[in-house]
């Protein structure tokens, strides 16, 4: 309930920055609008955006944890309840059928074991005005890391105002197709703006971030210098003859929720 009503920190933050560096005195209006809005949604505890989202969780279980129970019933059981208590929209439905499951659920979650005995949650609720610009490539090695550069790039700016833009572009690069896709949607929880630890994607993170806001985007398709509000790069081994690479972009109404039990 907190996720669909509270802006964390960090975006709040970054929201602010950007309307005061912006150079269209339009795009700085719609800036400050959304900042508004996300100060009466937490006031209020009403819906920062009407798309609620599908729930997506990162839960990181301690190998020395014991739980009592089905744990997956009871995540689904608290996005169920939240959802129904949160009067947040329930968007979920079923892929052939079309029809709404009525309840947000099921949520997809990703486990991890990790070393400890406590458990972490983190939820995403993600809109799809943003998830439905997302995109992955299969890309061969030779394309270097220019050719990641341009498809990050290209994929964003021709989202155009349809992930409802400033943006946070996650970005999984690496791996397998389907840990290419985790990896971006994982990027998405990282402190927003906070480069890698790695230097030379850090480095990368900047370039590209550089690179979308100079196309002029801008906030929700107006123009402006603040198409993106940060690229965050997650990287993982690949194959010697592939280089996948996945973009999941978030809108400005960046929702998220951590907690340690």
């Amino acid at each position: 309930m907190e996720a669909g009503t509270q802006l964390e920190p960090d975006i709040l933050e970054a929201l602010l920055v950007a309307r005061d560096s912006e150079e269209s005195l339009l795009a700085r209006h719609v800036l400050e609008l959304f900042i508004t809005n996300a100060d009466i949604a937490s006031r209020e505890k009403i819906p920062v955006c009407q798309d609620a989202g599908v729930a997506v969780l990162f839960v990181e279980i301690g190998q020395d944890l014991r739980v009592e129970g089905s744990l997956e019933d009871a995540i689904q059981d608290g996005i169920k309840r939240g959802y129904q208590d949160g009067y947040l929209r329930k968007s979920v439905c079923d892929p052939i059928t079309r029809v709404n499951t009525g309840t947000n659920t099921p949520a997809v979650i990703h486990y991890d074991i990790i070393a400890g005995d406590k458990l972490k949650l983190s939820m995403l609720p993600k809109g799809c005005g943003s998830e439905n610009m997302s995109g992955l490539t299969m890309l061969p090695p030779s394309a270097g890391i220019q050719g990641m550069i341009d498809f990050v790039v290209e994929q964003a700016v021709k989202a155009g105002p349809n992930p409802c833009p400033p943006i946070i572009v996650g970005v999984g690069m690496g791996g397998t197709f389907e840990k290419a896709a985790c990896l971006a949607k994982k990027s998405l929880l990282r402190p927003l703006g906070e480069s890698s630890p790695r230097q030379d994607i850090a480095d990368l993170e900047r370039q590209i971030l550089t690179e979308i806001n100079r196309r002029g985007v801008g906030v929700q398709g107006l123009g402006g210098n603040h198409t993106a509000l940060a690229v965050h790069i997650e990287s993982f081994p690949s194959h010697i003859a592939s280089l996948p690479v996945a973009v999941n972009i978030q809108c400005h109404a960046h929702r998220h929720k951590e907690m340690v039990l």
